[in-house]
């Protein structure tokens, strides 16, 4: 057995959202016929790696995402909690730049720490529990590909957090886009790099791509 296990980290692709809600961990938001087709592009980007295990997030969005890709190699797909979008109190509710939002007093309370942040579950349990569900798919694949498939914030904190960044950002500037491969190789237990690719990009719809910038001190491989 190879000591070489490779972790993609995926996020789910485009959501049937109409209503432009923060959707956050609210049942019941599927993929839209273009995030199907991105899932299906990345199926097949993948088609031919050695992947023994996908396993997603608990929201439809995921489960829908990582279906084609555990179908394509015949295997069952695996659901994680540790693959859930990270809590935030504004779910359900619009909250962009330009809606009036933050000029809300109601709002005003749940803004007071960005480093935390103080909306919703802290960078640090996230780091926590999305470590721990990529540990789980490093071992479940040990020697081969895994495929865990989950959301934009968890994915970059947790990347942020193993590339040594610090974990308050700017959300414009995530290199995350919809159904993104953010990848982990393992020597043994030790991520030795990260890798980051767009299968789909061209299925992106132009104005979400304009924050996905290389970023500074990304996409490395690390020393003994």
């Amino acid at each position: 057995m190879s000591d070489i296990t490779v972790v993609h980290l995926m996020r789910h692709g485009e959501v049937d959202n109409p209503s432009g809600v923060l959707y956050g961990r609210l049942p019941g938001y599927h993929l839209s016929g273009l995030g199907r087709q991105m899932a299906e592009r990345v199926a097949e980007h993948l088609s031919t790696r050695d992947i023994t295990h996908v396993v997603a997030s608990p929201l439809e969005r995921a489960q829908e995402t990582a279906t084609p890709i555990a179908k394509a190699h015949g295997l069952d797909l695996a659901v994680d909690e540790r693959l859930i979008e990270a809590e935030n109190v504004f779910q359900g509710k619009t909250f962009g730049v330009g809606d009036g939002a933050l000029r809300r007093p109601e709002n005003w309370k749940h803004l007071v720490n960005p480093f935390k942040p103080s909306w919703g579950e802290p960078y640090v349990e996230q780091v926590v529990r999305m470590t721990a569900a990529l540990d789980a798919a490093k071992d479940a694949a040990r020697g081969h590909e895994a495929v865990c498939v989950s959301h934009q914030l968890p994915i970059w904190i947790v990347r942020s957090f193993v590339e040594k960044r610090r974990l308050w950002h700017d959300p414009r500037k995530r290199q995350c886009t919809l159904a993104s491969l953010t990848t982990f190789t393992y020597q043994g237990d030790r991520i030795v790099s990260v890798g980051y690719s767009e299968p789909a990009r061209d299925l992106v719809p132009a104005h979400l791509l304009a924050g996905a910038k290389p970023v500074k001190g990304a996409g490395k491989a690390f020393g003994a």
